[in-house]
């Protein structure tokens, strides 16, 4: 097993974009450029896709956010995450164990590399800590539809419980009061989806939540 890591939250965007293949990758480039450098980046998941699909996808969100030095991780698949040459995955609890991609990353891919992993309590955010994560992605914090089957809200208390381990990046149901206060809680950043995507400007929407955290 790898070293534990300390925590620091370097590299970890404070707001995280999660990418589909149905979103208009023609505004990812812009949404990169918010911010300083590095405070907005992406997460390319599409659960259905197949790997040559997710590949394409994945490529395609590095090649419109290098300029901007956006960081851009993989859900679930380390290995299109590696093979795109992406900044990092993020792994659920059915994927593969946190503690098996960290070992495989710090052979396979350069330093900096991100591993992050779904928590829910802090429990889980001090095992995935243990494992070798680099952050947590937490929540949902509030009520979503951008995902079924999840479990009841946390809430914004949850977040304070478990801070302070793993930066946390809150995620399920963010807006900009609800990102504002995740932050005023302990969490590090937050990721979202509808609140940028479903809005009728994006890059506003995603500059008031950047503005929020």
């Amino acid at each position: 097993m790898s070293a534990v890591r300390s925590g620091a939250a370097t590299g970890v965007p404070r707001l995280t974009i999660i990418v589909a293949p149905s979103d208009p990758l023609e505004l990812v480039g812009d949404l990169a450029a918010l911010g300083p450098t590095g405070a907005v980046g992406f997460q390319v998941r599409a659960k259905e896709a197949t790997t040559a699909e997710l590949l394409a996808l994945t490529t395609a969100v590095l090649a419109a956010t290098r300029g901007a030095g956006a960081p851009v991780l993989v859900n679930d698949r380390l290995d299109v995450a590696l093979a795109a040459g992406a900044d990092g995955v993020h792994l659920g609890a059915d994927d593969l164990p946190v503690a098996r991609a960290r070992a495989i990353a710090d052979r396979a891919a350069p330093p900096g590399f991100l591993v992050g992993a779904t928590c829910r309590d802090r429990d889980a955010v001090v095992a995935a800590r243990a494992a070798g994560a680099d952050y947590a992605g937490f929540g949902p914090v509030a009520v979503t539809t951008s995902k079924p089957g999840l479990p009841d809200p946390l809430g914004v208390d949850a977040v304070g419980r478990a801070a302070g381990v793993l930066p946390l990046v809150a995620i399920g149901g963010i807006g900009p009061d609800l990102a504002r206060g995740a932050v005023a809680a302990g969490a590090h950043g937050v990721a979202v989806i509808g609140s940028v995507w479903r809005q009728p400007d994006p890059l506003d929407a995603a500059e008031a939540l950047l503005g929020a955290v």
